[in-house]
């Protein structure tokens, strides 16, 4: 009698007698499943929309004759307009550099404990955020006809030395003034957000070790508030920048009075705004740059690794690029076969 035959149950994927050669179906699993890429069609709508207006506004520029490129080639470098955007930049650095020092005085005057320094630095941020720019200029403008001399000597008392306030403020003067004090009030709230972004418990570091009052200050909550104050500080500069056109009210020749004064004599409105146009934008992308760049050293301290530059980057795909250029100009060497003597036999 011959032995049993043994057959493997169905459904354990074992080969049953018989059928040695038949594998088992795999199994269903999200191997087997078919990938189908999700198809944003509303998005390929959007994208195609914005390259239509895209191309109608670039078209526009180009074919359009208002915009009168050849005027604007005239005077985009002229000594006129160049002398009026070395005036902004004048007038910018002076109101940012003094703006800040002094509304980081105002700022440590709020966080102080004094309710003297408190009031008075609160009073200030209140009353120069609630009064607009041009009226702020237009006062400062006219401070002659408040006090017609400015002098020095006892409080309530007698003047040692006085000057008269035209002479001794001026336009240019009466400007710095107006911007110094409205961008200060500004500058005080970005300081003291940043400074209260820094943790408490670095301050009491510093107090145990026995550090200064200014130097713990200096040294250690400045360069970690820097992190929070520069994105909005670089904001509050390029808004300054552009800020400047409103003292055009006091007749300095910056940027937008100087572009008014040309277009009114020629008549070219719209080809010397593209002018000042540029300009300003020129200006802001590189208030822009070095934001970037400030803010990217103030970052070294809280992230291990900082990401690359633009420069960086470009730099890296060009030498990517270089590479497999060099890699295509490379003979392929074939792959060398054994020999057929050295093959033994297989048997």
């Amino acid at each position: 009698m011959g032995s049993p035959t043994e057959t493997a149950p169905p459904g354990t994927g074992l080969p049953s007698d018989g059928d040695s050669t038949r594998t088992a179906p795999p199994p269903d699993g999200p191997a087997t499943l078919e990938v189908v890429p999700v198809r944003h069609y509303a998005r390929w709508v959007a994208v195609a929309a914005v390259l239509v207006l895209v191309a109608q506004f670039t078209h526009g520029l180009a074919t359009n004759p208002v915009w009168e490129w050849g005027v604007f080639g005239d005077y985009i470098l002229s000594d006129t307009i160049v002398q009026a955007v070395w005036v902004t930049l004048q007038l910018t650095a002076y109101a940012t550099v003094l703006g800040f020092v002094l509304g980081t005085v105002l700022a440590f005057m709020r966080l102080s404990r004094n309710p003297v320094l408190q009031t008075v630095s609160w009073t200030y941020i209140w009353v120069f955020r609630s009064i607009p720019m041009i009226v702020q200029l237009v006062f400062w403008f006219n401070l002659s006809a408040l006090y017609e001399r400015l002098g020095v000597g006892i409080p309530f008392g007698p003047v040692f030395w006085s000057v008269d306030s035209n002479s001794l403020i001026g336009t240019i003067g009466a400007a710095v003034i107006g911007l110094t004090l409205h961008q200060a009030a500004y500058a005080a709230e970005i300081v003291r957000g940043g400074v209260l972004a820094v943790d408490e418990g670095q301050l009491e570091a510093s107090a145990a070790l026995g550090l200064p009052r200014l130097r713990q200050i200096r040294r250690i909550v400045l360069p970690q508030a820097m992190r929070a104050i520069l994105p909005t500080a670089g904001n509050e500069i390029i808004g300054l920048l552009k800020g400047t056109s409103v003292v055009y009210v006091m007749a300095i020749g910056e940027l937008f009075y100087q572009t008014q004064v040309i277009y009114g004599r020629n008549g070219r409105v719209i080809p010397l705004l593209l002018v000042a146009t540029a300009w300003y934008v020129l200006l802001t992308s590189v208030l822009s740059i070095a934001q970037y760049y400030v803010e990217r050293h103030y970052a070294k301290g809280a992230d291990r690794s900082t990401p690359p530059t633009p420069l960086q980057r470009a730099r890296r795909l060009l030498t990517g690029v270089r590479s497999a250029a060099a890699r295509r100009r490379d003979p392929v060497v074939p792959r060398s076969s054994p020999h057929p003597e050295s093959q033994g036999d297989s048997r």
